[in-house]
């Protein structure tokens, strides 16, 4: 008995098979090989095709059930990870009417200052917990204001998750804490946001209906069995934002527990039994993946968008066709704090812990005679863990503790030195697993399929593989970080 995992992330679609029994990956695929390509029409704007989305899915699902050498039948349950805050506009026919503008996208930030102005910080903080800021509800106002024809004949919005399970269902459906990431969820009347609909002049049934997160959302069709070979009926039953995923997919469940990813954008995101929120709104809190009626179950999430994209545009332009391993190689060579030089890694669109900033790339302290390109390897990823740690100050302000920090052993967490750096700077113990997205969907498929009884069955093949412990003497990496900060603030 196997379950299967998707995370439709913005460079890849990942697909994951679980064996049932012992939550050990059978099999692991990703399409496309490369990096899928972030459309900018305009600066600031980006934007990818869901229907790409979809032929990669089927490519990824094809590939990992050939991998694993079983037959497509011994799949029980499927779940969906997705990128957050993007938006899908399809008609009554479900055809997709323009390009997702996903959640690095900055068009829709003075539309959602303009809200959160009009409408009241008092309003929104007590109802939202958010600004209306750059998130889905603003994108749509932003498609119905500037794109009116293909607003009128938008029938349905929906997250890029949503879409993949209606591709492989035929039905449109979404989540609670989808409608939270989105801003359309009122957490002060636990139901859609009539507030921040009324006030964008938003029918309220352009929204998809609402499903458990764990539970049956529906089964593969004929036509989506045809082109993933899955097998027709087989049930969808989860799907949750990339971050709540990542939390679940570590056993991030209770308040007082953390996560982290550092992918394309990094991520920091610690559960709460408390209605909290950041008075201008820099990190974001969103309904967790477990929240219930009786259990208050918030995720605080502090999002940086300039993280792995930083580390990969740097291995473009001066890594001389090295891997990564040889650039983490090289950036270990050089002390902490890479001898002054600074990077700022903001440059990919507009930076909610900065209050929606677009600050920019920038290179700070560069001396001609002194660094080599493993400095700029290493400043980089500096960088980026600084950036995280910015970040965590907030989330430290609002009462979330961080003491320990769980992560899957990917992405930026391959490099010893940013793991170090992010541990020495916060202080905190960082512990890495042995999973990611796709796993941990492919685990909460099996929750909501009634095939794991409860959390702590689903997490019995988990394990820790590292510790990285904080060291004692980070004189030099600190004094790196207050003069990277200090940049930060002019």
């Amino acid at each position: 008995m196997y379950l299967l995992g998707l995370d439709i992330g913005t460079s890849s679609i990942k697909a994951a098979i679980l064996d049932a029994e012992t939550g050990i990956c059978k099999a692991s695929c990703q399409s496309p090989g490369t990096e899928m390509e972030i459309l900018a029409p305009k600066s600031g704007w980006a934007e990818q095709d869901p229907e790409l989305w979809w032929k990669h899915a089927c490519i990824a699902v094809n590939e990992a059930i050939r991998k694993a050498e079983i037959k497509p039948d011994e799949i029980k349950a499927i779940g969906i990870s997705y990128q957050m805050h993007g938006l899908v506009c399809v008609d009554k026919e479900m055809n997709v009417l323009r390009n997702s503008i996903i959640w690095c996208d900055s068009r829709a930030v003075e539309t959602g200052n303009i809200a959160f102005s009009e409408i009241g910080a008092d309003e929104c903080l007590s109802h939202f917990l958010n600004s209306p800021g750059n998130f889905t509800a603003s994108k749509l106002k932003w498609v119905k204001e500037n794109e009116p024809d293909i607003f009128k004949k938008t029938y349905k919005i929906m997250l890029p998750g949503d879409f993949i399970a209606a591709k492989l269902t035929g039905e449109i459906k979404t989540t609670e804490s989808g409608l939270s990431e989105g801003i359309f969820w009122d957490f002060m009347k636990s139901s859609p946001a009539d507030l921040l609909l009324n006030y964008y002049g938003l029918d309220k049934s352009i929204l998809a209906e609402t499903v458990p997160t764990f539970g049956n959302q529906g089964t593969v069709s004929g036509e989506a069995a045809a082109l993933t070979g899955l097998t027709s009926g087989t049930p969808v039953c989860y799907r949750a934002g990339d971050q709540p995923n990542n939390a679940f997919s570590l056993n991030v469940l209770n308040p007082g527990e953390i996560a982290a990813t550092a992918g394309t954008s990094g991520v920091v995101y610690g559960v709460s039994n408390q209605v909290k929120y950041d008075p201008i709104s820099r990190v974001n809190t969103f309904v967790h993946v477990n929240n219930s009626k009786s259990e208050t179950r918030n995720g605080i999430l502090l999002c940086v968008n300039g993280t792995g994209i930083m580390n990969s545009w740097i291995k473009k332009v001066a890594g001389d066709n090295l891997s990564y391993t040889q650039i983490n190689e090289m950036a270990a060579t050089v002390n902490p704090g890479s001898d002054g030089l600074l990077i700022l890694p903001f440059g990919n669109g507009a930076e909610r812990v900065l209050g929606n900033r677009e600050a920019g790339c920038s290179i700070h302290n560069l001396n001609f005679n002194i660094h080599g390109k493993a400095h700029l390897f290493r400043a980089a990823q500096e960088g980026i863990a600084f950036a995280l740690f910015y970040g965590i100050q907030i989330m430290q302000k609002m009462g979330v503790e961080i003491k320990v920090i769980r992560a899957g052993k990917a992405n930026m967490f391959l490099s010893p030195v940013f793991g170090q750096t992010l541990a020495d700077i916060s202080g905190a113990v960082i512990e890495l697993y042995n999973t990611d997205g796709a796993q941990g969907a492919a685990r909460g498929a099996g929750v909501g399929a009634g095939i794991y009884t409860d959390f702590k069955t689903a997490f019995a093949g988990l394990q820790k593989i590292e510790i990285i412990t904080p060291v004692t003497e980070t004189h030099n990496l600190r004094e790196a970080y207050l003069r990277w900060e200090k940049e930060v603030g002019e």
